[in-house]
């Protein structure tokens, strides 16, 4: 018998055969190419213009901080993220007025809320209903995305198709390329 090697927490790990990929072999990598491009032109951008990027999530849950912290130089230009999943903690941490945390009042105070507390210059917020039941009145696939600058925010709404995973992705995805447009319009 080949003894296996203990993982975290006293979990065995499965024997590996030759053919699998190792960590080497298979880098860690957003869910969708997409959102690496995305986050590439983020840097680019921000870089180019001195600004600093946060990010306050809810359906995404984390997956854009994950993009953009893997960007290039990610160090010198983003602040960070809040995941903010539960209602209660977009009310109390960010600001999100008492009401339905899916719409457009939401996303903008998120975004807003965010900004102020991680001291970017621009921040995203996105909320929405990834499914496959409706929140707040809203269908599955509707999601809400605000860009703030402190000057003027942009928000947009979208419908998604999709099971929640797929949703989840896309939303991620938008969220960033709004992104990239509204620091693109600084050019």
């Amino acid at each position: 018998m080949t003894p296996r090697p203990i993982g975290y927490e006293g979990v065995v790990q499965p024997e590996r055969t030759t053919d699998e990929p190792t960590i080497d072999q298979e880098r860690a990598r957003p869910a969708d190419e997409r959102h690496e491009e995305h986050a590439a032109r983020v840097s680019e951008l921000a870089r180019r213009h001195g600004l600093t990027v946060a990010a306050a999530e809810s359906l995404t849950g984390g997956n854009i901080a994950v993009a953009l912290a893997a960007a290039e130089a990610a160090g010198e230009w983003f602040r960070g993220s809040l995941v903010a999943y539960s209602s209660d903690v977009k009310h109390e941490v960010l600001d999100v007025p008492d009401g339905p945390v899916v719409c457009a009042e939401a996303a903008e105070a998120m975004a807003r809320g965010v900004r102020r507390l991680l001291g970017a210059d621009v921040a995203v917020g996105v909320t929405g209903a990834g499914g496959p039941d409706p929140q707040d009145g809203q269908d599955p696939g509707t999601v809400f995305v605000a860009v703030d600058d402190g000057v003027r925010p942009h928000v947009r709404r979208f419908d998604l198709r999709g099971d929640p995973q797929e949703v989840l992705v896309a939303a991620a995805g938008e969220t960033l390329a709004l992104l990239v447009q509204r620091l693109e319009d600084r050019d």
